[in-house]
């Protein structure tokens, strides 16, 4: 049974794992990354296993690095940086990634109950954006909140500047991981905890008010 909530100014989504089914897209172009390093002399030996990143998602670009190579150099983690990001645009380009289902729908049903939508990612500026363009969901959200255009080390305070942006009393933070329970309960938000992507740990979303299986449960609790 759903306990039905006030409905809220605005909802703040997490993108991987949340909005969009990552590994759809980041898969093919986390192998292409490491065929390069290989054949620049960068790196040495097999692929780190996909559980690394797929692990990692969610974190700041820096960390992600650590724990998918934690012996590589400083210039082999900026290399892979660089090139995981072309290879995901160039698949962006060619039609590869998928939403999680019910996406277009469920936002589109919010904004028509009159709520605010944004994203909210520690993901790069690019790639957020060209995401949300190429899935022809970008006419849906008012503002695309990334860590990599605000350079925020948290995304505490990614969710502190975009609320205070926009004048926003009452929100909900939509997301999978540790880092979007932790953004909402600090900046006082509704939690919504995605548990379908898998990419968590356990007792990772201890704290959420709401846990939903599917995007589309979201409405259920309004």
């Amino acid at each position: 049974m759903s306990i039905q909530r006030k409905q809220p100014e605005a909802m703040l989504f997490d993108l991987d794992g949340t909005l969009f089914q990552t590994e759809t897209l980041l898969l093919p172009a986390y192998h292409a990354t490491f065929d390069e390093l290989r054949a620049k002399g960068l790196f040495a030996g097999e692929t780190p296993p996909e559980e690394r990143i797929l692990g990692a998602l969610g974190m700041l670009l820096e960390h992600i690095w650590i724990r998918v190579m934690p012996e590589a150099s400083i210039e082999t983690r900026r290399a892979a940086d660089k090139l995981l990001l072309q290879y995901q645009m160039d698949g962006l380009q060619q039609g590869h990634g998928v939403m999680y289902e019910g996406v277009a729908e469920t936002l589109q049903a919010l904004r028509d109950k009159g709520i605010r939508l944004f994203v909210a990612s520690n993901g790069l500026e690019d790639y957020v954006r060209q995401v949300i363009e190429a899935k022809g969901l970008g006419h849906l959200f008012e503002g695309l909140y990334s860590a990599g255009q605000y350079q925020t080390k948290s995304k505490v305070d990614l969710v502190q500047i975009l609320l205070d942006t926009h004048g926003i009393q009452s929100a909900w933070m939509v997301g999978d991981r540790s880092s979007d329970v932790e953004a909402g309960l600090r900046n006082s938000l509704t939690v919504a905890a995605c548990d379908y992507a898998g990419f968590r740990e356990s007792g990772e979303l201890e704290g959420a008010h709401i846990r939903i299986r599917s995007f589309a449960e979201l409405l259920d609790y309004l």
